[in-house]
């Protein structure tokens, strides 16, 4: 019956379903995510900076001199969640629809005695450091103090922040705790962990970790290898190490996260990760979650994709080394296409890896306002999820490590001022240019031309009855840019993205685009040219090489 009755709709003339082309579906996709390290994004509340904490190691304000007046930090400076709160109006207005904060869980109350002493530039050192970057946890079901103000818990700040149109990604550390050892006398909550009624459940003693009672039941929580640094290493071979995190972070969700960023997911084992993903999701279906795998190989990163590891995404390193080749050293836009994967490759989809230039964890990009303006056009309308870090929209501290400035604190002040910079100016623009358009959020990418200071693509979503194709086209030159359209391309009237005007496009097309500048046009329309529907069929049978991360 239900055949005959569709046969009859056919003969009657009804319009057959459209194929589907996207690159992604996932609902977070629509989301540029704005990066915030809480502590030194705003401080909003100087009540909860708790300023003279730590007694003989204090924590607040401790900075690193460097040479020609230049400076690091490794204490407290008072950034909270009433900060972000009170700049999300200037997160969303830039096209964001998602933050991502730095992990909120407790982090012990002094400064670290052990381990090297940091000096400015140096890496790997934490003598002298506090955990104002939230990543030494020890108590992972408490929100560290330094964070809520009255009336704000986290819960509250989700809540908020969603009714300012921004959901909020929470990093989560699973492989680590706090500094655990070499430490001239125990510290309270250096390695320890305690549970949701604070109770302590696990002690590293101060001891390396090979000194480790296996007799010891407050020892089991951790491996009997080195981690990075003095850093306690948990025992994800343990059931009681799982159930623990998997606690702890669905409280997090039911609090209000709306996505996680893993940290470090390459120390911790892919069968941790399935079953990890597996619980959260078994609650929270579909629940996004993208892991940070700090390798350049596409093959060393490209598992963690894979349904059989938890289908979790990935920061784009590979990506992230082409970016800084073509922005920051001048490189031309063919660089980028070995990094891309659209044909083919090991990741389970590329359009849902988060895309970047630079983050706390390494040298911020050393590019000319320019350099920031091109970079930000391509992260804003080619495949992936564009993630920036603080900052960057105006530039800041441009070229700088971990300890020699890129952590450094962004305030108030400069973000008030940030409508005065190019490169923050042009962000809002393609921003919300991203925002509005579902193509640049979702399309599969078909590369017409990557060459020089020209990319030329399309972006194309057909799905559930929403048509659109984008023609973009970016200048990273200096020079004004003529050129002409490239095939295949629907022939139609397409609309001008920026200043709203008809323009008859087809292929052969002439087109200018002004120095680092871009030009979209829409087409919202469904597919119809025979030539586009056969590349771009090609396109969504893009295979998965699972060999090359084996």
């Amino acid at each position: 019956m239900k055949a005959l009755a569709l046969g009859a709709l056919a003969l009657l003339g009804a319009p057959a379903q459209a194929t589907d082309y996207y690159g992604t579906t996932e609902p977070f996709a629509s989301n540029a995510i704005y990066f915030v390290m809480t502590d030194r994004f705003v401080n909003g509340d100087t009540s909860n900076d708790h300023r003279h904490q730590g007694g003989a190691h204090p924590t607040f304000d401790i900075p690193v001199k460097g040479p020609d007046g230049q400076s690091a930090n490794i204490g407290y400076l008072g950034g909270d969640f009433k900060g972000i709160l009170d700049n999300a109006g200037y997160i969303h207005g830039m096209g964001f629809g998602a933050v991502w904060i730095t992990p909120i869980v407790d982090n012990p109350d002094q400064a670290f005695t052990g381990g090297k002493a940091v000096s400015f530039g140096s890496s790997f050192t934490d003598q002298g450091k506090t955990g104002y970057h939230g990543y030494w946890g020890d108590n992972f079901y408490k929100v560290d103090e330094h964070l809520e103000s009255k009336g704000l818990s986290f819960s509250q700040f989700t809540a908020k922040m969603r009714q300012q149109g921004l959901k909020t990604v929470l990093d989560i550390v699973v492989n680590h705790g706090s500094p655990a050892y070499d430490m001239p006398a125990a510290q309270p909550k250096f390695g320890q962990l305690f549970d949701k009624d604070g109770k302590l459940i696990a002690d590293h003693h101060n001891l390396p970790p090979d000194q480790l009672d296996p007799k010891d039941p407050l020892t089991a929580f951790f491996h009997r290898k080195a981690e990075m640094v003095q850093l306690s290493n948990f025992n994800e071979d343990n059931p009681a190490v799982i159930d623990y995190f998997v606690g702890a972070y669905q409280k997090w969700i039911d609090a209000g996260a709306d996505a996680f960023r893993i940290d470090t997911i390459m120390w911790v084992d892919n069968a941790f990760w399935k079953t990890f993903s597996d619980r959260i999701r078994a609650k929270h279906p579909g629940f996004f979650m993208f892991g940070e795998a700090y390798d350049y190989n596409p093959a060393k990163i490209a598992p963690h994709t894979w349904p059989q590891n938890g289908a979790i995404s990935v920061l784009d390193f590979p990506l992230k080394a082409a970016l800084d080749k073509v922005f920051a050293k001048g490189e031309g836009f063919e660089a980028l296409t070995p990094a891309l994967y659209l044909d083919k490759g090991p990741y389970q989809n590329p359009y849902q890896l988060t895309t970047f230039y630079d983050n706390h964890d390494m040298p911020r990009m050393n590019a000319s306002d320019n350099g920031f303006v091109d970079a930000n056009n391509w992260l804003f309308t080619a495949r992936g999820i564009p993630v920036i870090y603080q900052g960057s929209e105006v530039g800041f501290m441009r070229g700088a490590a971990e300890h020699a400035g890129n952590r450094n604190y962004f305030g108030q002040a400069r973000i008030d001022a940030a409508p005065k910079s190019p490169i923050y100016q042009n962000l809002k623009r393609v921003g919300q240019l991203r925002a509005a358009n579902v193509a640049l959020q979702k399309g599969l990418q078909l590369d017409l031309k990557l060459q020089g200071n020209e990319a030329q693509f399309l972006r194309v979503y057909q799905h559930q009855g929403v048509n659109q194709q984008a023609l973009v086209v970016l200048n990273k030159g200096d020079k004004v840019l003529d050129t002409t359209a490239r095939g295949p391309l629907q022939t139609g009237n397409w609309v001008d993205a920026v200043s709203g005007e008809t323009i008859r496009v087809k292929e052969g097309l002439a087109l200018r685009v002004q120095p680092h500048s871009l030009r979209v046009l829409l087409l919202d329309a469904p597919v119809t040219d025979p030539a586009l529907a056969k590349a771009l069929n090609r396109l969504m049978a893009r295979p998965v090489d699972h060999k090359s991360g084996e």
